[in-house]
């Protein structure tokens, strides 16, 4: 599996082979942001009013700062190309409708 820092977009290498555990202070060695982030887990949903899929998560203000979430699960590459294939379908739509007017 491939996993990509939410802010650079820049694959991120992992030594573990079962899992992959991100401590709360490891960072991105491309940009510099932190890992372990609600924007990196694969939980993260904007549309949320808690902005996490799991019920029993506590709420955090910096979804962007390190946490100490215990339900943090580094999101993969095929949940990251498939966020991105949302954003771009959105582009599209608004480009279409902005065209009609």
């Amino acid at each position: 599996m491939a996993y990509f820092c939410y802010s650079c977009g820049n694959e991120q290498h992992f030594e573990v082979k079962v899992g992959v555990k991100v401590g709360r202070r490891d960072s991105c060695p491309h940009c510099g942001v932190d890992m372990h982030v609600c924007k990196n887990c694969a939980l993260y949903d904007e549309s949320l009013h808690n902005k996490c899929r799991e019920p029993e998560a506590a709420f955090i203000r910096d979804r962007e700062a390190a946490n100490f979430c215990s339900h943090f699960d580094f999101k993969n590459k095929d949940k990251h190309v498939a966020q991105a294939s949302v954003e771009d379908a959105k582009a599209k739509l608004n480009a279409l409708f902005k065209n009609l007017k």
